[in-house]
């Protein structure tokens, strides 16, 4: 049970992160600390402003992630972007990558590149995507990469009329993901026969300790064709939603922009705003003190803000000596 659900992972973080802040920690107390820890895991708010190592370690990271990018973006898909003639609010994968690095200051340009190829189907990387399509195939990209990388291979094998039983799948968990060359077979008329395909990608999941689409929704896939291409696997995979549900990060796609209980957050936030600034002077400190506290449905995980506060309030410090100096 420890090593499925990487209990071992979070042990190490949550106590480097303890060391890391020390000294901040020692203020409430360790049992707080680590309660506060495994409740932000449980909740999907531990990879927030993490370094990309961390945010791909585990498969739950990589779902909260994928949440977390949907549930504070999801307003691009409706109210930003370029407008176009459709009605429809459309952004480059350049644009995406902006706001992947607001959650991952580190998150490789290289994933955003691999999923946009997923919509674009080249390399056209200033072309202009909606939120839903790009979330889509955002999201088998990340979820799914090792797998593939190593169905990239199989693909490259049954084309040249190898034995994919050769393939080897991904060992490395680093985070460093090779540079895949995306097959140029998107004609409808090429590709590799659809039955022998599957087989190869049985085989694959039965072995590899990563994960995978469910079996029986690629057999359904593939099932319907006689022959697929490479590209033409990405995106039935990020278009459909059995695969979507499985995987658990995301609503279906007719529910993209819905968010009750964040809608309902949002509202109170607002409601709470609009008092203060309607209030008198003279009232101002009793609204204040009336207004309810909102318990932030975010626990701040990383410990890190903390320490980068530190830091800032030590330079903060300095500059004002320098500029007191200066006066005298």
């Amino acid at each position: 049970f420890a090593a499925q659900r990487h209990v071992l992972t979070y042990m190490e973080d949550a106590v480097s992160q303890l060391l890391e802040n020390r000294e901040d920690i020692s203020q409430y107390g360790i049992a707080r600390f680590f309660t506060e820890y495994f409740n932000s895991v449980r909740q999907g708010t531990h990879i927030l402003f993490r370094e990309f190592s961390f945010v791909q370690a585990t498969p739950h990271n990589r779902v909260s992630f994928l949440r977390t990018f949907w549930r504070c973006f999801r307003t691009v898909g409706k109210n930003g972007g370029k407008y176009s003639s459709i009605s429809c609010y459309l952004l480059t994968a350049q644009e995406y990558h902006c706001l992947l690095q607001l959650l991952c200051p580190d998150f490789p340009m290289e994933l955003t590149q691999k999923a946009a190829r997923i919509v674009l189907m080249d390399d056209a990387m200033d072309c202009l995507m909606s939120f839903s399509d790009f979330l889509f195939a955002f999201q088998i990209q990340f979820y799914y990469s090792e797998f593939l990388e190593s169905v990239a291979a199989i693909y490259q094998d049954l084309l040249a009329g190898k034995n994919p039983n050769t393939v080897i799948v991904p060992t490395s968990s680093s985070g460093q993901h090779r540079q895949r060359q995306p097959p140029n077979d998107c004609n409808p008329l090429e590709g590799v026969e659809a039955s022998l395909f599957y087989q190869c990608l049985e085989s694959l999941c039965d072995r590899s300790k990563y994960s995978c689409p469910p079996s029986a929704l690629v057999k359904e896939m593939l099932s319907n064709v006689q022959r697929m291409t490479f590209c033409g696997f990405l995106m039935a995979l990020a278009k459909d939603q059995g695969i979507n549900r499985a995987l658990g990060a995301l609503p279906d796609k007719g529910d993209l922009f819905l968010d009750p209980a964040m809608d309902q957050e949002l509202e109170k936030l607002v409601a709470q705003v609009s008092g203060l600034s309607v209030s008198g002077p003279a009232s101002s400190s009793a609204d204040t003190a009336n207004v309810p506290v909102r318990n932030s449905p975010r626990i701040n995980s990383p410990w890190k803000p903390l320490h980068h506060r530190r830091k800032m309030d030590a330079e903060s410090e300095g500059s004002n000596e320098e500029t007191d100096s200066s006066e005298n």
